[in-house]
């Protein structure tokens, strides 16, 4: 059975000119440990199926199953609940909470689950180490670069040890030594770990690391 399985996803705006279609009938399954890319020109549904498969979203029609669980059927509290639990998100905005340091942004979801200190500090620490910044674990996000800033939201979406990993745009901001470290890292984590990697990107140095490549135009899969 497929980790993630899309059932003819509808999803509709409205705008000034009338509906739009961000995404118009995708039906699609991911396998875990995938290391895929969802690529097409702007405008095209990426960050929207994005948002759909990790419940930010919801479809006006359609199904979205992780293994067993169809969390288009999901009221709000359960949603959120599950995505705590089961889904770690990387945005391109980075999303760090400026007041916390790099160990406490990386912990944050842990302290949401109610784990101990310690055990989500040594976590925390674990996580920092692996994507190079445990000198910086006490450093404030303005107090740290922009691949910096990144890495630490890849280290807090991996926290929770998610079942995947959902990554809009995730090196728009980065330059191009910043993108080939965060991808490293991302890489290493999905051959060592099989952390499942879904991206949403028109970043060429992402797609050329993917090992699938869906092509989305004007709301459906090419």
């Amino acid at each position: 059975m497929s980790l993630i399985r899309l059932k003819n996803i509808l999803k509709i705006y409205e705008s000034q000119s009338g509906k739009v279609r961000a995404i118009n009938g995708v039906s699609v399954e991911f396998e875990s440990g995938e290391f895929t890319s969802i690529v097409g020109p702007s405008g095209c549904g990426k960050t929207t199926l994005l948002n759909a498969i990790g419940g930010l979203d919801k479809p006006n029609s359609g199904e979205i199953w992780i293994d067993k669980t169809e969390i288009t059927k999901m009221s709000d509290k359960d949603l959120i609940d599950f995505r705590l639990k089961n889904i770690g998100f990387v945005f391109q905005a980075y999303n760090l909470i400026p007041v916390l340091t790099a160990i406490e942004n990386t912990t944050f979801i842990l302290e949401l689950q109610g784990v101990p200190k310690r055990i989500r500090n040594d976590r925390g620490m674990e996580l920092l180490e692996a994507v190079g910044l445990s000198d910086k674990a006490n450093s404030r996000p303005n107090q740290l670069s922009g691949g910096q800033q990144q890495r630490v939201a890849v280290a807090r979406a991996l926290a929770s040890s998610p079942r995947f990993v959902l990554a809009d745009e995730p090196t728009a901001n980065l330059d191009s030594k910043s993108t080939s470290k965060l991808l490293d890292i991302m890489s290493e984590l999905n051959s060592k770990e099989e952390t499942t990697f879904i991206f949403s990107t028109h970043d060429q140095r992402v797609i050329d690391r993917a090992r699938r490549i869906i092509y989305l135009e004007d709301g459906r899969i090419k």
